[in-house]
């Protein structure tokens, strides 16, 4: 009796040992939580770096989530910065509302910016959007304005969801979205592939394959048809806005995006990385670092 007693207690911790394993640790240094979006999408949300100091809000592109962002989580040259992330929603460990109506609205998306702004208390933030986070950021513009930003950085950002504007893989985007699920898998890796000009190292790869995994299909398939408020957003924005891109991006077509960018904004600087591809922020991080640190001191001094 007393065997079978002592039997089950150790079937039971080692369960709950299993079950912990799973829960989620938050990284040394950072504070995790979640705030809901206008329409009740909860959206999780990182801090790192230093409490008090100017914040920085850095949001993912497609298949991403805010571990995209660790070369500048990590970064010494940002360390005195307050480094908000956060997942996307449809992305990561945000919520993944199914259907098509949680993400065709770009104004939903815009709001997701807004609440993770007023969640986290972050005043006259600098928001930096890679890819699909540069859609975020003018979406966020046109429905709030840039009262309460300090500047705003589109990395790569897609500009306007156009086909003059966007690197054509209609093969890649059908094996996104098929109901296979070796095609799909194979076609996320094949878009995370076409991010970079060099390949990161094989861990990092890995886990940016294992982001694309874990990224919501019924997102994935409305993403091309979302509404995008770039001349409204964008074009009427007036805080310092930095356009930091590959020279040779494989899936933003740099020099038309820069061109509509300018037409839509003539204020806007913008720096090309001539060897980096559709990610800069990983492929050069210690330059892109710098950039980024600089544009924060000047654009937070205003």
């Amino acid at each position: 009796m007393r065997a079978r007693i002592f039997s089950n207690v150790l079937i039971a911790a080692v369960a709950a040992s299993t079950l912990l394993s799973f829960v989620p640790a938050a990284a040394a240094g950072s504070t995790n939580y979640m705030v809901a979006s206008k329409d009740g999408v909860r959206l999780a949300v990182q801090e790192t770096g230093n409490p008090n100091g100017p914040p920085v809000i850095l949001i993912h592109g497609l298949l991403g989530s805010r571990l995209n962002w660790d070369p500048q989580v990590q970064s010494p040259a940002l360390r005195q910065y307050r480094i908000i992330t956060y997942d996307l929603r449809g992305h990561g460990l945000s919520d993944k509302p199914t259907g098509a109506a949680p993400y065709h609205d770009g104004r939903r998306w815009g709001d997701d910016l807004a609440a993770v702004i007023n969640g986290s208390h972050a005043k006259k933030p600098v928001v930096v959007g890679w890819s699909l986070g540069g859609v975020v950021i003018s979406n966020y513009l046109a429905a709030y304005g840039d009262r309460a930003i300090a500047g705003a950085v589109y990395v790569d950002g897609v500009v306007e969801l156009t086909p003059g504007q966007l690197v054509a893989h209609p093969e890649v985007y059908r094996d996104m979205n098929a109901p296979d699920l070796k095609t799909h898998l194979d076609g996320e890796r094949s878009f995370v592939g076409l991010c970079f000009n060099r390949r990161p190292d094989a861990d990092t790869f890995a886990r940016l394959l294992a982001n694309a995994a874990m990224a919501s299909w019924d997102m994935q398939r409305e993403v091309p048809t979302m509404t995008v408020f770039a001349a409204e957003g964008l074009g009427n924005a007036h805080v310092p806005l930095l356009f930091l891109y590959g020279g040779k991006d494989s899936l933003v077509d740099t020099h038309a995006t820069l061109a509509r960018a300018t037409a839509l904004n003539p204020r806007i600087v913008s720096k090309v990385y001539a060897e980096s591809g559709h990610a800069p922020f990983i492929e050069e991080p210690d330059r892109f670092n710098r950039d980024l640190a600089e544009f924060v001191r000047t654009a937070t001094a205003q």
